[in-house]
């Protein structure tokens, strides 16, 4: 079993930056992958960014240029940088590790990206 929780959603006005973490209760070099997704209201959950065990990194088409995903292997602890935030990355945004046995999601960040 495994813990995933988010922290450093919020309000910020267009054109402003948020950084999201995602810490893991284990290595997070036990999962193969692990990625930020979101969901907004009405719409189906999508992946956002990604990286596996292996560092490759990818993204969504909407976020490239804006938005970049890391993680601090001392801390169990994977980011995601948001810079030059628009209203349509307005969502709740997840994280999900995954393992050879599983999946485990976290409770979710709201960000609210108005001015």
């Amino acid at each position: 079993q495994a813990q995933v929780v988010e922290s450093g959603g919020g309000l910020v006005q267009p054109g402003g930056s948020l950084r999201l973490s995602c810490a893991a209760s284990r290595s997070i070099f036990s999962f193969d992958f692990m990625g930020w997704y979101r969901q907004a209201p009405g719409k189906e959950r999508e992946l956002v960014a990604g990286i596996s065990r292996g560092g490759s990194t990818t993204l969504v088409d909407s976020v490239k240029g804006r938005f970049t995903i890391s993680r601090d292997d001392t801390k169990n602890t994977v980011y995601l940088q948001m810079n030059s935030l628009k209203s349509e990355d307005t969502a709740v945004y997840y994280c999900k590790a995954r393992s050879g046995i599983g999946n485990y999601w976290g409770q979710g960040t709201q960000v609210t990206v108005s001015s």
